[in-house]
């Protein structure tokens, strides 16, 4: 049990929550890094952004070359619509422009969120909020393990008990 105003990822599961207090929390579904790339910890959101620039960090161009090394905020931007900086980390917790990724593994560490999804938990974090990463199990998870709302529909936010 955490604190009102934390955020915890259910890495494994594909699901934020937002702790509300009184055992009630905000549940979106996200995309989270694909095999090789998760990561857990308790880190804090250290910046906020509204339509956030994007420059690939070195290690991600490293492996994928043909990325632009900047990219201005905006639709076609793959940080999407709000950006949560995760301590001094190069991960984040954001929004996206391929919102078929979310409930899937496939970043590179970030946390995808659909873009409405990452303005409303934009809109309830703040900076300094406690933000704790659930580790994946040490077995495979089944695929059927990881079930998300689908992009677009009304079960994208929910409450959770």
């Amino acid at each position: 049990t955490q604190p009102a105003g934390t955020i915890i990822v259910d890495t494994p599961n594909t699901y934020l929550y937002y702790v509300l207090g009184n055992n009630r929390a905000m549940r979106y579904g996200i995309g989270v890094g694909r095999e090789g790339f998760t990561w857990s910890g308790t880190q804090k959101i250290s910046r906020k952004a509204e339509w956030p620039d994007w420059r690939p960090p070195s290690e991600m161009i490293e492996r994928q070359p043909y990325l632009p090394r900047f990219m201005a905020g905006g639709p076609g931007n793959p940080m999407g619509a709000r950006a949560m900086y995760l301590g001094s980390t190069i991960y984040r917790i954001h929004g996206t422009n391929e919102p078929q990724t979310i409930g899937k593994f496939v970043s590179s560490g970030c946390i995808r969120m659909l873009n409405n999804d990452a303005e409303d938990l934009f809109d309830r974090v703040k900076v300094g909020s406690k933000v704790v990463i659930k580790a994946m199990p040490k077995t495979p998870v089944q695929e059927t393990a990881s079930v998300a709302p689908m992009p677009g529909t009304t079960g994208s936010i929910q409450t959770a008990r």
